[in-house]
């Protein structure tokens, strides 16, 4: 027989720290003003709005894999020490103060905020109780209520795509006087919740202005429900397709509390999705930003543009979170800059930087400029044969076994990256960018004129050509960005050969920026996002408008300075929103929505490096660039995912009753 006692033991909990009469409203901040007061100011609205909005669940630059959303890095912790969703899929690398991530969910806290939906739904009885008594006008009220029902919408898709399906709540619960079955709430299925989340937006659209207001706050507009709309929708149509492609079991599994959709369902969801990007595609006031380069340089700035200095002034961005003077610990800035500029160029003498490693495996994703109309990745060219092969451990490479692999040579580190696609450029530091006026050297090794290699330990050898050469491309640690003390406490470089660019401020001085001193603002969404959400939905569904989505997905491209033109297809999408929104924190999502990481990792898989080698069996000495096996990777027998993961634990079972997930 099902069981049917429950406890949200989040809701419990809360409702004791805060006493039975607390409320949102009356916590009363700041200045512990009345809640009418609060509502008849412009100041208390802006209070109020703010703390609503510190609810919303966005992965943005303080966002902590390890320790959740609105992290402010003056918290301590990982990040204090630069973190990113990036090191948790196939993009990045962070060996820092937050660990090694080893596997696709490490360290990954999870998010269970019923405390936040209390505060939201005693909002809503309290502005309904305001307007009823004539405190709040009609206007007003429309408003706030829209933005509440936005903010609900977001707190149960960031735990429906974490948890599955989960108790839904919508009136504030008051601490019971003797039954406590009173506040028992059971996990609703999955379907019902991703259900539930539509519905939220759906309340969201039809209330929200369709403008900011008026005094410049950044606040949420229909369009920006409808671009959130159109992100989760997607995702519950993927779960519903493709969740059986890792079947679990047990009672979650049976009452469907995770899985159990059809494809009706994952049809449904596509629909929506597409309802809502055709909606905001429609909207003349949004169109990506500067879509027609001259030529590829332009693009390239373009690109990098967009993230270095967002502002809603750019047509295309859709909702973005800001950031004010964070110079202290007590500010409102975030770390990037401080945490990722690469070593080279480093503003300040904190150990631990600098260790953003891009992957190999995505770097090899982006396109060249042959523009065949195809669409095809260009892997990195490094040797005349094949580019599947990967070195396990660089550094017990033999004379025979390096002997043995046909190189293909370079002058400069920078040489074969020259022609590929300017997002990798505007995105990635590669081996010889210049980043700030500063050639970054990413030199992992070198061949001495006898043949032996040296990769990954400090050598000094004198060439053919009398000069002397160092492993690394330099005697000083201040002269290279990449391999410098793997493994250890001084390991401020790439493991990778690759750094971040995208976001950090290379045109702006930084130099008397505190830790805390980055001011950047996240973009959320932004309607390159749209246009992949409506092709993709396209495809998978056959509804909606194939050739449109062609256009859209192809107009991307041509912002990024190609000119061809490629056909919509599952693998050309999936593709694009790699290269397109690279870093943005979509690829682990994307991996997990569509069943995919246990595929790509299931394994003991390894990530990849490209090592930069100076060959002195050359005269002059040319470079070589050897694939292998990440050294963190390789160090802890590869990066796996296990089925299970794709579902979190639910939290505190064994005092709220609840159903716990497969395999947990």
């Amino acid at each position: 027989m099902m069981r049917k006692r429950f406890i949200y033991l989040t809701v419990f909990t809360s409702l004791l720290l805060l006493g039975a009469c607390g409320d949102f409203l009356n916590l009363e901040p700041l200045d512990r003003v009345s809640k009418e007061y609060l509502f008849e100011t412009p100041a208390g609205v802006k209070t109020l709005m703010a703390t609503l909005y510190n609810s919303l669940p966005i992965e943005d630059f303080v966002y902590r894999p390890s320790g959740g959303f609105n992290q402010h890095p003056g918290g301590g912790g990982a990040g204090d020490g630069g973190w990113s969703l990036a090191s948790n899929s196939d993009e990045a690398i962070i060996y820092g103060p937050g660990g090694y991530t080893s596997s696709p969910t490490s360290g990954l806290a999870g998010h269970w905020d019923y405390t936040s939906i209390r505060y939201i739904n005693q909002f809503l009885v309290d502005i309904d109780n305001l307007k009823a008594n004539g405190r709040i006008d009609g206007v007003l009220h429309k408003q706030l209520y829209g933005e509440a029902h936005f903010i609900l919408a977001n707190i149960y898709y960031a735990m429906v795509k974490r948890y599955g399906g989960v108790p839904i709540i919508t009136e504030p619960q008051a601490l019971p006087e003797s039954d406590i079955s009173d506040v028992m709430v059971p996990r609703s299925t999955e379907k019902a919740t991703y259900d539930f989340v539509m519905s939220e937006f759906d309340l969201a659209i039809a209330n929200l202005p369709d403008e900011r207001p008026s005094d410049g706050s950044l606040r949420a507009t229909k369009w920006v429900a409808l671009a959130h709309k159109s992100r989760a929708a997607l995702h519950a149509a993927s779960v519903a397709k493709f969740w059986d492609k890792a079947p679990l079991t047990g009672q979650a599994v049976d009452e469907k509390l995770v899985g159990g959709m059809t494809l009706v369902d994952a049809n449904n969801y596509y629909q929506q999705c597409i309802d809502a990007s055709e909606q905001i595609i429609a909207n003349t006031s949004f169109s990506l930003y500067k879509p027609n380069p001259a030529n590829k340089e332009e693009a390239a700035k373009n690109y990098q543009d967009m993230f270095e200095s967002p502002s809603y002034q750019n047509p295309e961005i859709i909702f973005m979170k800001s950031y004010i003077d964070g110079s202290s610990a007590s500010g409102q800035g975030h770390v990037t800059d401080f945490w990722f500029y690469p070593k080279q160029a480093c503003y300040h003498t904190m150990y631990m930087s600098s260790r953003w490693g891009t992957t190999l495996d995505i770097v090899d994703v982006f396109e060249d400029y042959t523009d065949d109309g195809t669409g095809s990745s260009a892997p990195i060219i490094t040797r005349t044969d094949n580019e599947n092969t990967y070195i396990p451990d660089p550094k017990g490479l033999t004379n025979d076994q390096l002997a043995a692999i046909p190189f293909v040579h370079y002058d400069t580190q920078y040489e074969p990256f020259v022609d590929k696609d300017v997002r990798l450029h505007a995105s990635v530091l590669l081996p010889g960018s210049v980043f700030k006026g500063i050639l970054i050297n990413m030199q992992g090794g070198l061949i001495r004129p006898d043949g032996k290699p040296e990769i990954y330990t400090d050598a000094e050898v004198v060439g053919p050509d009398s000069k002397t050469y160092y492993t690394y491309g330099s005697n000083n640690i201040s002269g290279y960005s990449a391999f410098g003390a793997l493994g250890t406490a001084q390991a401020n470089y790439s493991s990778t050969g690759f750094a971040l660019r995208k976001f950090l401020q290379d045109t702006k001085t930084v130099t008397n920026l505190g830790m805390y001193g980055s001011t950047q603002g996240w973009i959320d969404i932004r309607l390159a996002e749209i246009y992949l959400n409506y092709a993709e939905a396209v495809l998978e569904s056959g509804y909606g408008d194939a050739g449109l989505a062609e256009t859209y997905l192809n107009a991307i491209r041509k912002r990024a300075a190609h000119t061809d033109d490629i056909p919509l297809t599952i693998e050309n999408v999936l593709k694009e929103r790699r290269v397109e929104l690279i870093f943005e924190n979509h690829r682990y999502w994307d991996l997990i929505r569509r069943r995919d990481t246990h595929i790509i990792f299931g394994g003991q898989a390894r990530r990849h490096s490209l090592v930069p080698i100076i060959d002195l069996r050359q005269n002059p000495p040319k470079y070589v660039f050897l694939r292998v096996n990440n050294y963190y990777d390789e160090g802890v027998r590869g990066f796996t995912f296990q089925p299970r993961s794709y579902y979190m634990s639910i939290p505190g079972v064994s005092s709220n009753q609840l159903v716990q997930n497969p395999e947990y």
